[in-house]
């Protein structure tokens, strides 16, 4: 934590959000393992993952770590293990004042949820009010039949956003009509990050500069 408050404040930058998908890269937990004891041990990760990024004010992300109906298990029972996870690390996420953000993927990556619908149906029937919606431009190119329409119905319940285009390249590498996509940001009043979850490529530096690049072309004001 004390090098990453080094950095931040050398570069004079905040912490947008913090990912979980280490704990399924490396330990391969998730959240809706069949075996409760790898699902426990995957809701702890993500808790510490919640103290260290509320520490800096910044929400927790799940992607990757929601899993998949595996095998022998029912999507609806896959979905339940989720929602029971998320009654629990909402509300801790609810005490540092931040959100609890829940990422829809695309087919190839988790068979649960794959649009912001199907992700915001599951929020609704939770108790707690502090998840909301991670709209990720790269999944929701490949699952979403309208990428302007899907944010415009997920209105308000979306916390946070990848900025990537079609290829998981800088925006303007590929094929998204990024223009309409933050016109339907403006129209839902969306104040948060647009945060480059995107391939560092050619290399990180032009990466970072082609971003910053279509970041001044779309909101040359800001």
């Amino acid at each position: 934590a004390r090098a990453v408050r080094q950095l931040l404040h050398r570069n004079r930058l905040d912490l947008a959000a913090v990912g979980t998908g280490a704990g399924w890269l490396t330990r391969k937990l998730s959240l809706t393992h069949p075996d409760p004891a790898i699902r426990e041990k995957a809701q702890q990760f993500v808790a510490a993952v919640v103290d260290f990024a509320g520490a800096f004010g910044a929400p927790t992300i799940i992607g990757s770590m929601q899993g998949r109906a595996e095998p022998g298990t029912d999507r609806d029972r896959a979905l339940g293990w989720l929602a029971e996870a998320l009654e629990q690390l909402g509300p801790r996420a609810h005490g540092y004042g931040v959100p609890l953000l829940l990422e829809p993927l695309n087919r190839y990556e988790s068979n649960l949820l794959n649009t912001l619908a199907q992700a915001g149906q599951l929020l609704e029937t939770l108790r707690t009010r502090n998840v909301r919606l991670l709209a990720d431009w790269f999944h929701m190119n490949i699952e979403e039949t309208n990428l302007p329409g899907a944010i415009r119905a997920a209105g308000s319940a979306i916390g946070h956003v990848h900025f990537a285009d079609s290829n998981r390249l800088a925006v303007g590498c590929g094929h998204t009509d990024a223009a309409a996509a933050v016109a339907a940001l403006r129209e839902i009043g969306y104040q948060g990050y647009l945060s480059a979850e995107i391939l560092p490529k050619p290399d990180p530096e032009d990466a970072a500069r082609l971003t910053m690049d279509a970041y001044r072309g779309l909101f040359p004001n800001s």
